[in-house]
């Protein structure tokens, strides 16, 4: 939706570009009838204050999602395949995760462990159920960088599988590249993570795949 818009403003301020160069008059009068069209459209009215804690509430209390997501509470085993380029061998390490429900169980916690590459490697996560807007979120940090990854996306209940989308920079170029997750309930005692990356002007591919067995 925030690409959409950035196309959409960069189109508007073309369009008026262009029209200020052979008419400032004709371009000056649409601009001005969307704005007194904009001023003549009534804000939507406001709840009143028994709707507004009801909505609170709602917005504010765990739900059957934070219940799925609490049911991966626990240690789990970590084996991790990696590919550093898509034409390199795949590397794998071995690791830890550990899972927590946290603030009322609103909110899961997820502290990694594992050694990559011969270097201790350890990161952080947050996942949660988004109840206004009907999505999963997470956050992750690790000692490998300086940023925090966010991404989002639907769980698909037929499938077990929550789908979740993002960008992050490229410590490389540093250029901006869009990432997808995937994490799949195999078993109460086995998840499947794959993770994939498209750069800028470039095609997705692959670059992690993790299998978690419960301790």
């Amino acid at each position: 939706m925030k690409h959409n818009s950035i196309l959409l403003a960069i189109a508007i301020v073309g369009i008026t570009a262009c029209n200020n160069a052979s008419d400032n008059t004709a371009a000056t009068a649409p601009a001005a009838d969307i704005t007194a069209a904009a001023a003549a459209t009534p804000p939507p009215p406001m709840p009143d204050s028994a709707t507004m804690a009801k909505n609170w509430m709602e917005y504010s209390t765990p739900g059957e999602a934070h219940k799925a997501i609490a049911s991966e509470d626990g240690k789990w085993n970590a084996e991790m395949t990696f590919w550093m380029a898509p034409d390199a061998p795949p590397q794998v390490s071995k690791g830890t995760c550990e899972n927590k429900m946290v603030l009322g169980g609103r909110y899961q916690q997820s502290i990694y462990k594992a050694d990559m590459m011969g270097m201790p490697f350890e990161g952080m996560g947050y996942t949660g159920y988004d109840n206004g807007k009907n999505i999963v979120m997470s956050t992750w940090i690790d000692n490998m960088g300086t940023g925090i990854m966010y991404m989002e996306g639907p769980y698909n209940e037929a499938t077990k599988t929550i789908e979740l989308k993002g960008t992050t920079i490229d410590p490389g170029t540093r250029t901006e590249k869009s990432i997808r997750q995937t994490l799949k309930t195999i078993d109460n005692n086995t998840m499947e993570m794959e993770m994939f990356e498209t750069p800028m002007g470039g095609t997705e591919r692959k670059t992690m795949a993790i299998k978690y067995t419960r301790i």
